[in-house]
C-alpha cells in the first residue's frame, strides 16, 4: 500500500511539472521574445524616423553619408521636397526590412521554444526565395534598381529627365516605378528596371544654347558682334539676372547650310532656368539683328526668288 501510494505521488509531481512547463515556463518565455520583438521594431522604426527627418541644415542624416548632386540653393523648396523624398523612401526600405527580419527572428524563436526543429523551416525559406527570384526577375530588378537609384542620387522629385522614351519633369520616385510628366502633360509610368540611362538636366548647372540663323551675304563679324552685345544686355534684365550664372559666350559661327549660316551663343546657367534663358537671349538677339540691319537668311531666299522669277 505504501508502495503505491508513492508511485501516485511521483506521477502527480511529475504532470504537475509538465503542466508547469507548458502553461507557465513556455508561455512567458514566448511572452517575452513578443514584447522583445515589438520594442526592438520600435525602437528601430523610431531610430529610421530620425535619421530621415530633416533638419535645420534642409539634409537628413541619412542623406549625409550618401552621394548627391543636388543643385545649388539649400532653401530652394524643390530640392528640399526631392530630399525629404529621398530620405522617405529609403527610410520605407528599412523599415520593412526590420519588420521581416524581426518578424522571422521571433517566429523561429518561439518555434524553438515549442520544440519544433526550425533547421527544415531554414533550408525551406532559402528554396522558396530561390524560387521567388526566378518567377519575379522583373520585380526583383525594378526593386534593386530604384534602391541604387536612390542611393546613388541619379535624379529625385522636381528634376527634368530623359529617360529615352519619356522626357518630362519628375512627380514622384518610388522604388518601383517613377513619374514623370512630359511638357504636353501626359504623366509617364516609367519601370525603374527598364531605365537603361537617364540624362537629368537639373543637377549642378545648365547651360543654354542659342542658335541664331544669319544670311550668307550678312557680315558675320558684325553680326556676331550685335547679337552677344543684345545678349549681355538682356542677361542683366530683372527677369532673368538671378539665373545666368556666367556671362554668355559668343562661340561664333556654329554650322554652315545652304540655308544660312548658324551662330551660337552659351550661357551658364541654373539648372532647369535653360530654356528661359534661352527664349530670352533668342529674342533680343533678333531684335537686335532687326534694328541694325544684320540680314535674315529667309530675306535673301525670298530675294533670290523674286530675282529668279
Amino acid at each position: 500500500m505504501i508502495q503505491r501510494l508513492s508511485i501516485g505521488e511521483l506521477h502527480a509531481f511529475e504532470l504537475t511539472e509538465t503542466s508547469r512547463t507548458w502553461l507557465v515556463e513556455r508561455p512567458i518565455q514566448i511572452a517575452v521574445y513578443v514584447v522583445l520583438a515589438i520594442v526592438l521594431r520600435f525602437a528601430a522604426h523610431r531610430l529610421i524616423d530620425r535619421m530621415t527627418r530633416p533638419r535645420s541644415s534642409g539634409t537628413p542624416p541619412l542623406l549625409r553619408p550618401l552621394q548627391e548632386r543636388a543643385p545649388r540653393g539649400l532653401k530652394d523648396p524643390v530640392v528640399a521636397e526631392r530630399r525629404a523624398q529621398r530620405a522617405r523612401t529609403i527610410g520605407s526600405v528599412l523599415k520593412s526590412t526590420v519588420s521581416i527580419v524581426v518578424l522571422v527572428w521571433v517566429v523561429l524563436q518561439i518555434l524553438g521554444t515549442l520544440g519544433v526543429n526550425v533547421t527544415p523551416f531554414i533550408a525551406s525559406a532559402g528554396i522558396i526565395g530561390v524560387a521567388l527570384g526566378f518567377g519575379a526577375q522583373n520585380l526583383v530588378r525594378d526593386f534593386l534598381s530604384g534602391i541604387f537609384m536612390l542611393l546613388e542620387d541619379q535624379y529625385g522629385v522636381g528634376d527634368v529627365v530623359d529617360l529615352g522614351e519619356a522626357t518630362g519633369t519628375v512627380e514622384s520616385v518610388g522604388l518601383r516605378v517613377t513619374t514623370i510628366r512630359d511638357v504636353g502633360g501626359t504623366l509617364w509610368y516609367c519601370r525603374n528596371g527598364e531605365i537603361i540611362r537617364v540624362g537629368n538636366m537639373s543637377q549642378g548647372y545648365a547651360v543654354a544654347v542659342v542658335d541664331l540663323p544669319i544670311a550668307h551675304a550678312a557680315n558675320v563679324h558684325r553680326a556676331c558682334e550685335v547679337a552677344l552685345r543684345a545678349v549681355l544686355e538682356s542677361a542683366r534684365a530683372d527677369a532673368i539676372v538671378e539665373d545666368v550664372l556666367d556671362e554668355p559666350e559668343m562661340l561664333g559661327v556654329n554650322s554652315v547650310t545652304a540655308e544660312s549660316v548658324m551662330l551660337r551663343i552659351t550661357a551658364k546657367v541654373k539648372p532647369g532656368r535653360q530654356w528661359a534663358v534661352q527664349r530670352a537671349f533668342t529674342r533680343a538677339a533678333l531684335v537686335a539683328f532687326e534694328q541694325d540691319d544684320v540680314e535674315a537668311p529667309y530675306v535673301s531666299v525670298l530675294t533670290s526668288s523674286r530675282n529668279g522669277a
